[in-house]
């Protein structure tokens, strides 16, 4: 029987893969060079996904990048992230920094060993056996709790999930295993089950998609999980445009977190230029790499600066076959999907943390006492580490109103006031108030790469060649 792929893709992934043994990637933290921030320093032979692939690693350690110079021209990879923790420090933990030189040094990125045993996540979890449960359709108060309901009762177990809404969508990925085993559900006539009855809370008007009992059991690794957020851009991203091309309308942007992007030729150096300036937040930056590389967009340079509450991102890109985009209605098209993508993570409400020991139907229970008291989840992460659950939980009232204090202390009160918290959200909540980004200093708003090349290292590098203008 023939092998599967042509001869000469074959020769060309041998080829990369003796290049990247030659050649294997040189991860540098650095204390020093920086007042304010470590600088970590990433140099390796590049492959399609290097950029997305290393910026991911750093979310997942919960880091959050201030500013970040790439340049991948060539077949090298030679980017420098400016990087603080959650609290806007430098990095002194030594364990923190074993991970980052650990989880981006050689053999440890995905396109260099198979994805399942790439460790790009925070967390060292031992591999565990999942049922994947993925669900797009239009949001609507109580669907969540109407969601967890129907698991709790046909004995799934919640494991972990996350989920978005956006423009009267909602998007969530959950993983189950079965309440008694705790493994995954390989039976087929349950897992249809599942499969209807979470159509039916959807009402016809999206999908809920179960893996066959075949491929339920496969199992999912921590960093599997990992690629959650991901896997939920490319979800609600088909969402909108498959309602666009019925003429049902595509996610509606909120205000007060609107995004400006601009996509235009740069025809002197043969790339398309993308500039992006929004109010700055956690996992920007993934957010709009991941989409860039989702829609097989290659970033061959860029700068990203987040200046006190906005952020500037400039890219230099080309399509994976090496051309610049020249439609406009590419163009045009790229620039709605990074602003959508922007938005859908501004995660507006009220943040709410439990912290409690897990149970079967904990979810359930919580959700529904959000419902009996009014609020409604504009965003969840639900993770579970041992036997205790660690949920996150975004919330607004039934209008998408700011919750009353009165109403989170009546649920605090039934939930309990020692498992449930109230908690500043330091990765930037859109709470609705300020509107977009000012325009920052600049021809005509525009936040160009002359005018922002300001400080010594960043003149350095620009005459390195690690920064291009097309101003």
């Amino acid at each position: 029987m023939m092998a599967c792929g042509s001869p000469s893709t074959e020769v060309v992934d041998e080829f990369e893969k003796l290049v990247i043994r030659m050649n294997p990637p040189r991860v540098t933290v650095d204390n020093t060079s920086d007042m304010t921030a470590t600088l970590v320093k990433v140099d390796s032979a590049n492959k399609y996904g290097t950029l997305l692939e290393v910026v991911q690693v750093l979310t997942d350690l919960k880091l959050t990048i201030k500013r970040a110079y790439i340049s991948s021209d060539g077949e090298w990879f030679m980017d420098v992230f400016h990087v603080v923790d959650q609290e806007g420090n430098k990095l002194y933990d030594g364990q923190v920094i074993d991970r980052i030189e650990l989880s981006l040094g050689a053999g440890s990125l995905s396109f260099r060993a198979p994805p399942e045993s790439s460790p790009s996540s925070v967390e060292a979890a031992a591999e565990t056996t999942t049922t994947a449960i993925e669900l797009i359709g239009k949001d609507r108060p109580g669907l969540l709790s109407e969601v967890f309901a129907v698991l709790a009762d046909l004995k799934c177990n919640v494991v972990s999930s996350e989920v978005w809404t956006h423009g009267a969508r909602v998007a969530a990925l959950v993983h189950v295993t079965d309440a008694a085993t705790l493994a995954a559900i390989d039976d087929a006539a349950r897992l249809d089950t599942v499969k209807r009855l979470l159509r039916h809370l959807l009402r016809g008007t999206a999908r809920a998609t179960v893996p066959s009992a075949s491929s339920a059991s496969r199992p999912r690794s921590g960093a599997t999980a990992a690629h959650a957020p991901r896997r939920l851009h490319q979800m609600m991203r088909d969402d909108r445009e498959r309602r666009e091309r019925d003429g049902a309308g595509g996610e509606e942007g909120r205000g007060g977190g609107g995004a400006v992007v601009e996509v235009v030729e740069c025809k002197e150096r043969g790339y398309t230029l993308v500039n992006v300036r929004c109010r700055d937040r956690a996992k920007l930056l993934f957010d709009t790499v991941c989409t860039l590389t989702d829609l097989r967009y290659v970033v061959f340079h860029g700068t990203v600066i987040a200046e006190g509450d906005e952020a500037y991102q400039e890219y230099y890109i080309r399509h994976l076959d090496d051309s610049p985009i020249t439609s406009g209605d590419d163009r045009r098209r790229l620039a709605r999907c990074l602003e959508a993508a922007i938005q859908r993570r501004n995660t507006e409400g009220l943040r709410l943390e439990l912290c409690c020991e897990d149970r079967v139907g904990l979810l359930s229970d919580v959700t529904r006492i959000f419902r009996e008291h009014g609020l409604s989840v504009t965003h969840a992460e639900v993770t579970t580490r041992g036997a205790q659950a660690a949920n996150v939980f975004y919330v607004v009232d039934a209008s998408g109103e700011p919750v009353t204090a009165q109403a989170v202390e009546a649920v605090r009160a039934e939930i309990g006031e020692q498992v449930l918290f109230v908690r500043e959200d330091a990765g930037g909540v859109n709470t609705g108030g300020g509107g977009g980004p000012r325009s920052p200093p600049g021809r005509d708003g525009r936040r160009s790469l002359g005018n922002m090349i300001r400080s010594r290292s960043e003149k350095f590098l620009y005459n390195l060649g690690l920064i291009r203008s097309c101003s």
